[in-house]
């Protein structure tokens, strides 16, 4: 007799997207943050190369197709860009320093309880992400753009995984992606605060802010160490009051990295959320356009990052008798 089988049927259901009555409007004029790698004039392609197999799985690029994109190149002495990077949220009212009605370290435990949930559910959907980084010349306009749009999207056997749908070839010359710009646009840009994150940071409390039609506690976030090969966010966030999860964040990724050859900057960005089901928030837009200043000279960054499309990924089994022939439903 044949042994009793389980197969397990993947499916997804769709979602609604940016049709909840308390969506988190993007504001027009924004400042979000990714890495960019420029090295000095005698550095060898190897110092700033990542590998392969790093870049592969972070990207789903054969590693043939990588170093088309992590090749060095120098950038033009004395390049300024005139462009001021400070973020212009003209729908934010300003800080008011009143204390909250509870305890600050309430507030804290209880939204990092929330994030935890967040991130466990958010760990269940597939979207779609598009990455574009550009360098902007001294008049404004894109000389060198990097793009790339992938589906995160899951096996039949629920395995989550990046699948590059769109990567033109990059036309970047003055910068080089690092693996740390991949790996910041995973874990930072879209930064999660949970309970077990808590402990690497420093969390001030800065005040209250209405935003759009949301009332928020403001913090001030730092790492407390910097820990070798690891990256952290620094900078601020803001944290609904009602459903307690964080629905903006503006900073960047640290540190930066300066070695003998190589230097690895991560300019400030602006992430926005938007409460898509139930009471999460997820990311939908990333915005960064800020000035890094290289030894050889400055170069002006424009990085923007948008979700979409959002779907609860869902896996049922059922049980097969003997001689039962396997069926998987799309």
């Amino acid at each position: 007799m044949d042994p009793v089988r389980r197969i397990f049927i993947a499916s997804i259901e769709p979602l609604a997207l940016l049709m909840h009555p308390r969506r988190y409007r993007k504001a027009t004029s924004l400042s979000p943050e990714n890495s960019y790698t420029k090295a000095g004039q005698n550095s060898e392609l190897n110092s700033v190369r990542h590998s392969s197999s790093s870049f592969e799985m972070l990207t789903g690029f054969s590693s043939r197709a990588s170093l088309g994109l992590c090749i060095l190149f120098i950038a033009s002495p004395g390049l300024v860009a005139q462009h001021s990077p400070h973020s212009s949220d003209q729908s934010s009212s300003a800080i008011s320093t009143e204390p909250p009605s509870v305890p600050v370290g309430q507030i804290v435990q209880h939204f990092a309880e929330r994030e935890a949930e967040f991130k466990r559910e958010r760990d269940n959907y597939t979207y779609t992400q598009t990455f574009v980084v550009q360098t902007i010349d001294s008049s404004g306009q894109p000389d060198g753009e990097y793009r790339m749009t992938s589906d995160i999207v899951f096996s039949t056997t629920g395995k989550r995984y990046d699948k590059v749908i769109y990567a033109p070839p990059s036309t970047l010359q003055r910068v080089s992606l690092s693996e740390q710009d991949f790996a910041d646009l995973q874990n930072v840009q879209p930064f999660v605060l949970t309970t077990n994150e808590l402990p690497k940071y420093d969390i001030n409390y800065v005040g209250r802010q209405r935003v759009d039609e949301l009332s928020t506690y403001v913090f001030e976030v730092k790492p407390k160490k910097i820990e070798k090969n690891q990256r952290y966010f620094q900078g601020r966030i803001w944290v609904d009051e009602k459903d307690l999860e964080i629905v903006k964040t503006y900073g960047k990724a640290v540190p930066d990295i300066l070695k003998r050859n190589e230097e690895n900057f991560f300019p400030r960005f602006e992430t926005y959320r938007e409460n898509i089901e139930g009471h999460y928030w997820f990311p939908t837009y990333t915005h960064a356009d800020d000035i890094l200043h290289f030894s050889s000279g400055d170069i002006r960054i424009r990085m923007t990052v948008r979700y979409k499309d959002y779907k609860r990924f869902r896996v049922t089994s059922r049980i097969l008798l003997p001689g039962e022939a396997e069926e998987v439903k799309p």
